[in-house]
């Protein structure tokens, strides 16, 4: 399905520790979204798959492997933004499209009372999107925020055509100020775990418990807590 391969991109097909392209959970959750005549239209089938149907939760974090695999976060059905990037990459790897994992820090301002007391700041670090392979270039694609949280924040949801890179918008539709760019810290085949670990622990020295404790089913709701914008 994917345009002439570099060795660089045929890395980005490949499975991986956290991107197990291969496990048959991934293969059951790709078969209704793929479109045998486009690659576009299958990459686009799949991000808003991901995007909806797996709900964007930061309150439960667990940053341990067997949490962070792209099979695990399908079976949960729900993971803060580097878990939903991880199955992103990893569905439209099974699909047969290139794809890497990149990082940002984020200046969010769109948050809870819950997450902001917890994060003692509004930067997110290492905010994970993917980067992929469509029609001979890489465009970016942010699968984390899903349609009904978007509706209860007040935000638009991000779209995806394939195409045209999708990340945060900067402003919600209220013209306030959403979301800023504020440091890339690249793209990589496989999850950078232990990167992430340790720039949590620099930088959220109070919520190292709920990072490696969080309970996965069960407590607050990210999406319940949410309020609109006034």
């Amino acid at each position: 399905m994917p345009d002439t391969l570099t060795a660089e991109t045929e890395n980005t097909l490949k499975p991986t520790c956290y991107i197990d392209s291969n496990h048959e959970r991934i293969a059951d959750f790709i078969k209704p979204h793929i479109d045998p005549e486009s690659s576009i239209r299958t990459a686009v089938n799949i991000y808003f798959a991901v995007r909806d149907q797996i709900l964007y939760d930061p309150y439960h974090i667990r940053l341990d492997p067997a949490h962070m695999k792209a099979s695990a976060v399908l079976e949960r059905g729900k993971g803060y933004c580097v878990a939903k990037a991880v199955l992103l990459a990893a569905c439209l790897r099974a699909a047969g499209i290139p794809a890497k994992l990149c990082f940002a820090d984020v200046k969010n301002h769109i948050t809870t009372k819950k997450l902001r007391e917890l994060m003692q700041t509004d930067v997110f670090h290492y905010h994970g999107y993917c980067l992929v392979y469509l029609e001979g270039n890489w465009v970016k694609a942010t699968p984390a925020f899903n349609l009904s949280l978007c509706e209860k924040f007040g935000i638009k949801p991000l779209d995806f055509d394939g195409r045209e890179d999708s990340i945060f918008h900067e402003y919600d539709t209220k013209g306030k100020r959403h979301m800023e760019y504020i440091r890339e810290h690249g793209c990589y085949d496989d999850l950078p775990l232990e990167e992430i670990v340790e720039s949590f622990r620099t930088n959220y020295p109070n919520f190292r418990e709920h990072f490696a404790t969080g309970e996965e089913n069960g407590g607050p709701s990210f999406e319940n807590d949410a309020e609109p914008i006034p």
